[in-house]
């Protein structure tokens, strides 16, 4: 058993956990943040998407010790307050989920890719960026539409801060 301290969704946090224990199950099994899924185990279909320190990671592959003294951001630490963040009212407004179990790993990915490529993209990019995360509901156009929205509208936000 180690001690790992790490931030997540901006509040310090302290666990203690068997050094094999993945990210995904401290997120979900004990801090009870259960909007990161678990959807393969490996590392295949991306419905675990959390940032590490502001970059996409896909949390089934990554042991806790690994993210001590990293800041982890969850889909539950995007929106700010009741205002959603501008991906996920992309998602709402462009029909970009279906079931809904991807979601917040698309959501988490797509900011990921939104800020790589700092706002400009096409379909052709969103389509390859997100080859890492599989829907098993939609044909993706409804996914690849609410990225390109998102894009846009992270930029306004972004301006305006």
């Amino acid at each position: 058993m180690s001690t790992v301290k790490l931030t997540v969704n901006g509040k310090a946090v302290s666990a203690e956990v068997e050094d094999r224990t993945l990210l995904v199950h401290l997120l979900r099994d004990h801090l009870n943040l259960t909007g990161t899924h678990i959807g393969c185990d490996t590392s295949q279909c991306g419905a675990c998407v959390v940032h590490i320190d502001g970059r996409a990671v896909k949390s089934c592959t990554v042991l806790v010790g690994q993210a001590g003294g990293a800041n982890v951001t969850t889909i539950e630490g995007i929106a700010k307050g009741d205002e959603l963040h501008p991906m996920q009212a992309a998602f709402r407004d462009n029909h970009g989920l279906q079931c809904g179990y991807c979601t917040p790993g698309m959501i988490m990915a797509a900011i990921d890719i939104v800020h790589r490529h700092s706002g400009m993209l096409d379909e052709a990019t969103v389509r390859q960026e997100l080859e890492g995360n599989i829907c098993r509901c939609t044909g993706y156009h409804n996914i690849v539409k609410s990225v390109l929205d998102a894009a846009g509208r992270m930029k306004v936000a972004q301006a305006a801060e």
